[in-house]
């Protein structure tokens, strides 16, 4: 067995230090009171479930999964999402609910990664399950809530990319038939976003020209509402075009609730969540290496618990929202209250004071601050009661 270093954790574990703990209290905050403000309500499950339930209709790979054994032997997961849970919650003590439930969630999920590549193996996510509502005014509310609850926590500069899942495979079962297996070596190139794979395969193809050129020309359907009719041109059969009918609804309605600016087309998106059906999206701020939030329909796992309903919503990373958020750096909104032998118990009561006016309030000690001066700067304010000091601010 090898041996540990004493200062190492767990492959794709992080400490949260204190200033980055402080920016995820904040925007976790910001995201809670906007997700409220549109009538969901917070819930939470365990962070374990049972491998052959929630472990098995998660899309997250098994070989991602944290597994262990209970005293049972029943095999259990850490939770690798918060979107299976809660169906399992809504399809079993909220069955009798009145639908559509608007729930929201937040907490850590855990994902097993091979290797140190940066990728976290555990993670926060913050984010809202609407389930009941099969519409476009469903899919509409969940991407209008995320644009807002992102702008609320003062990010203003990000993409909401928008498809359809449905769209896609229509598209290629259109072209391909019965070939899953290239059809599967496309969307796998589509979600890795390797686009060049994907042209390399497509020409590798042994198919007619033109239809190798219509699969080249789904690349190019990515922008705003003038994508759809063309889109319409390149694949005709029903499907597509429901598709795209059910994208120009959700344009129209995002036009209402004003957040246009946000959102881009894309009808080669690809996700890595197997359970969506529809509308799926994927959120992405400057500077950021990795995706900032996702979403989207899924339509099938509810029936997968029992529960014949279905389903929108969206996850927001919040440790890559604090890093999207970096530049923003808050002063400290600590005080100090500096005390010596003489005045400590008088700095208790000031102390006290100013705690119940709402300030957070450091007592601490002059003989125990090695640079008088740094300490000082670092604070909001301080209030000096040592002899030397007086009492000044």
């Amino acid at each position: 067995m090898v041996k540990r270093l004493m200062f190492e954790k767990p492959l794709g574990m992080r400490d949260t230090l204190p200033f980055f703990y402080k920016q995820k209290s904040k925007a976790r905050r910001n995201l809670s009171e906007t997700i409220l403000s549109y009538g969901y309500s917070f819930m939470d499950t365990p962070i374990m479930e049972y491998h052959d339930t929630v472990g098995q209709v998660s899309a997250t790979l098994d070989q991602q999964l944290f597994k262990l054994l209970d005293q049972q032997g029943h095999t259990l997961v850490l939770r690798p999402d918060l979107t299976a849970p809660i169906a399992r919650v809504a399809a079993s003590q909220l069955k009798n609910s009145e639908f559509p439930l608007r729930l929201a969630y937040d907490g850590p999920v855990f994902r097993a990664q091979q290797a140190e590549g940066g990728k976290p193996a555990q993670f926060e996510q913050v984010g809202t399950e609407l389930i009941g509502d099969h519409s476009s005014y469903g899919d509409a509310e969940v991407i209008a809530l995320l644009v807002e609850s992102l702008k609320q926590t003062g990010l203003d500069d990000f993409v909401i990319t928008v498809g359809h899942i449905g769209y896609v495979k229509a598209f290629f079962n259109d072209l391909l038939g019965d070939d899953q297996e290239t059809i599967d070596e496309l969307l796998n190139y589509l979600y890795r976003k390797n686009y060049v794979g994907y042209k390399e395969a497509v020409k590798s193809l042994d198919a007619p020209g033109d239809k190798k050129k219509s699969l080249l020309q789904l690349l190019t359907l990515k922008g705003g509402e003038e994508i759809f009719e063309y889109s319409r041109s390149l694949a005709r059969n029903q499907s597509c075009m429901q598709a795209v009918n059910e994208l120009k609804q959700l344009h129209r309605l995002l036009e209402q609730y004003g957040v246009q600016q946000y959102i881009q087309f894309d009808l080669n998106l690809i996700s890595h969540m197997d359970y969506y059906t529809g509308v799926l999206f994927e959120g992405y701020a400057p500077h950021l290496g990795a995706m900032l939030c996702n979403g989207g329909r899924y339509d099938t796992l509810l029936p997968s618990f029992q529960l014949n309903a279905s389903a929108t919503g969206f996850a927001i990373h919040l440790e890559r929202l604090v890093e999207a958020l970096n530049d923003q750096e808050d002063e400290d909104e600590r005080m100090a209250v500096i005390v010596d032998d003489e005045t400590h118990s008088l700095g208790i009561k000031e102390a006290k004071k100013y705690r119940q006016e709402g300030y957070a309030v450091l007592l601490q000690h002059v003989d125990q601050i090695p640079d008088i001066q740094a300490f000082q700067q670092e604070l909001s304010q301080t209030v000096d009661l040592t002899k030397k000091g007086g009492k000044s601010e």
